[in-house]
């Protein structure tokens, strides 16, 4: 018998209970589950409730983020359905999305709808953002081109900062945390509103001792040692803030300004490059994520609601060796855009977008060129017919080295019923490549950039079946995505020269299930992922020639996660199981990474209205296991926080 099997009955064995009870009735208006109230802007770029989105969407709201404290943003992304992520060490640490199988690159993160892609690696420092500071994360999965251009292959991560309640004169919160590896994490915040004001504040600051970041061997068994590894433990700390500011001149005319800024100092073991130095002490990196908004939202008439938008990210990184090899990198984005939102008919309503970026690199590494731009203009339609519910979409990129760039997306969704529906999209994507892959020329590490690559495209077809009623929701989503024209590096075996090229083809298809029930004191949450992600056409690359048909590295074929809650009046339990299969760490499948189940347990208690206590306990059968190859995980690790709010 295949080893899958047992793992896919099992994972249906977790959503039995799901199943069994969705065709129960409701009688109380509290039996809904709590998700579909949220509000969310990522699926059409206008605010809707999550239930009428169309596409494959999902909310971590604050109740998630209160039951993970003491987690990393990377480590809370990462156990939503159709997520799995990568760190090289701990919660400080390099940190990447795999979006339904996409490379993080392909990906394309937000903070409160700014691109925070690095523009270097094409890489997110998820690392430097402190889970304190957010409000709530939206996952828009399958290709999201057609909405928001360069990188959506895979899909979009919107991370939306602190906003707080704005329907009352002055609300505050705090949090002082204690955990494992004497890990302190505190915030603070304030939001209200009055006489057409409305403000919101938010600060955070966080301090690990850490752990070694490194193994002492690749799985291979191979030493880390000729990697920089230095048994140590490698801490770091952090703050940050957010806020906003906001006034209604007149009735439907809004302007706000939204401010996100934060720095991490990290501690990680060197490179190859570093050995042997980094014997001598740790690296340090120094890191810094800041984003700035103002939004004009003005009610034009009745049917016409125009907003105006200038953001301004930059991500840097100082990355300080104990020797004179220390470097600077840094990546600017700017962005203005005009969105027109028209209600032509009742129910249906098209958006009008023009957008402008412009991105500018800053490195101590040398780049045959540092800037471009981006002119686009998207037109967005979002309709519903009786039963039928529609969203479509089609976006012009013009860059000014890869010339145009066109993408478009249909969205159907059919009410079979009061509680069934179903579902099937198409979507195109692409992938600009990064300025390193076009553009940097590093003679010391053999390595120099293509600027004849061609953009990475992908065609994406997807379809759903869901049920939701009676406290119970359940959703089984099949996917096919194909992506061509892969920027792969390809080493030259008698100069050791390295360059990338468009060599590659993949196909990522794979089938998430993913349910909820609501029993009144107790809620079950299960989902099931089965991701088959293949080289179609590989070619030589890094020296290592794949069979046609291999796995691509760090993406497991299964992961399952179950959780539970209850309550009991004002304490909460909780527990987590979480299952990830092998994984390769290489493209040529020749370094298997083995599967792992984790265990974690929370409890929350509040004392009265304004004071609770909230307790999580990760892996607590002290699992050892490997996200990437050579590097280390948390052991059994317990975070204790105290929370008020006013």
């Amino acid at each position: 018998m295949s080893a899958s099997i047992p793992r896919r009955l099992a994972a249906a064995c977790c959503l039995l209970p799901l199943a069994a009870t969705a065709q129960s009735t409701a009688t109380a208006t509290d039996a809904a589950v709590p998700t579909l109230r949220d509000i969310v802007v990522t699926a059409s770029r206008s605010p809707e409730p999550l239930a009428d989105a169309v596409g494959d969407v999902t909310v971590i709201g604050q109740d998630t983020l209160a039951r993970a404290r003491g987690d990393g943003l990377a480590e809370i992304i990462g156990r939503a359905p159709g997520v799995q992520f990568t760190t090289t060490g701990g919660p400080q640490t390099v940190s990447g999305l795999y979006l339904r199988g996409a490379n993080p690159s392909q990906t394309l993160v937000l903070i409160d709808g700014m691109r925070a892609t690095e523009l270097l690696s094409g890489g997110t420092r998820l690392e430097s953002i402190d889970p304190a500071l957010v409000e709530r994360v939206e996952i828009l999965r399958g290709a999201a081109s057609s909405l928001y251009g360069s990188d959506a292959i895979g899909g979009v991560v919107n991370i939306i900062t602190k906003k707080g309640a704005q329907d009352r004169p002055l609300s505050a919160w705090a949090n002082l945390g204690y955990g494992t590896y004497e890990t302190v994490k505190s915030s603070l915040g304030l939001s209200g509103a009055s006489a057409g004001w409305d403000y919101s504040l938010s600060a955070s600051a966080a301090g690990s001792k850490g752990f070694d970041v490194m193994r002492r061997h690749f799985a291979n068994n191979s030493s880390t040692d000729s990697w920089g590894h230095y048994a140590d433990e490698d801490g770091y700390a952090s703050r940050g803030w957010a806020g906003t500011l906001g006034y209604q001149w007149a009735a439907g005319h809004h302007i706000g300004l939204a401010a996100y800024d934060s720095t991490l100092h990290a501690d990680s073991d060197g490179t190859q490059d570093d050995y042997p130095y980094a014997t001598e002490d740790n690296v340090r990196n120094l890191v810094r994520q800041q984003a700035y908004r103002l939004t004009s939202t003005d009610r034009i008439t009745d049917r016409w609601e125009s907003v105006l938008r200038f953001g301004w990210t930059r991500d840097s990184l100082d990355y300080r060796r104990p020797t004179d090899g220390s470097f600077v990198h840094s990546s600017l984005k700017r962005t203005l855009s005009w969105q027109n939102n028209l209600q032509v008919l009742p129910g249906q309503r098209v958006s009008i977008l023009a957008e402008r970026l412009e991105e500018r690199v800053n490195s101590d590494f040398s780049y045959d060129r540092t800037d471009r731009n981006v002119n686009s203009a998207a037109l967005i339609y979002k309709g519903g017919f009786d039963r039928l519910h529609t969203q479509a979409s089609v976006r012009n990129d013009n860059y000014t080295d890869h010339g145009n760039q066109t993408t478009g997306s249909l969205g159907l969704d059919l009410d079979l019923s009061e509680a069934w529906q179903v579902g099937i999209a198409g979507s195109t994507g692409f992938r600009v490549p990064t300025f390193a892959d076009l553009y940097q020329d590093y003679p010391a590490a053999f390595y120099k950039g293509n600027p004849d690559l061609k953009p990475e495209k992908s065609r994406n077809i997807e379809a759903h079946v869901q049920y939701q009623g009676g406290g119970t929701l359940l959703r089984l989503t099949a996917y096919q995505n194909k992506v061509r024209d892969l920027i792969v590096n390809v080493s030259d075996p008698v100069t050791w020269w390295t360059t990338p090229q468009n060599v590659a083809q993949a196909t990522l298809r794979g089938l998430t299930l993913a349910g909820e029930h609501d029993f009144g004191d107790t809620t079950l949450r299960a989902s099931a992922d089965f991701l088959d992600p293949r080289n179609d056409d590989p070619r030589p690359a890094q020296g290592f020639t794949p069979a046609e048909g291999s796995a691509l590295p760090y993406r497991a074929r299964q992961v399952f996660h179950l959780g539970v809650e209850h309550r009991i009046q004002a304490l909460r339990l909780g527990a987590e199981y979480q299952y990830t299969g092998n994984r390769y760490a290489d493209i040529a499948n020749r370094t298997r990474l083995g599967g792992y189940a984790l265990v974690n347990l929370t409890a929350a208690y509040d004392f009265s209205k304004s004071l609770g206590v909230q307790v999580r306990w990760n892996n607590v059968l002290d699992k050892d296991y490997v996200r990437v190859d050579g590097y280390n995980t948390p052991g059994s690790n317990v975070f204790v926080n105290l929370s008020w709010r006013m």
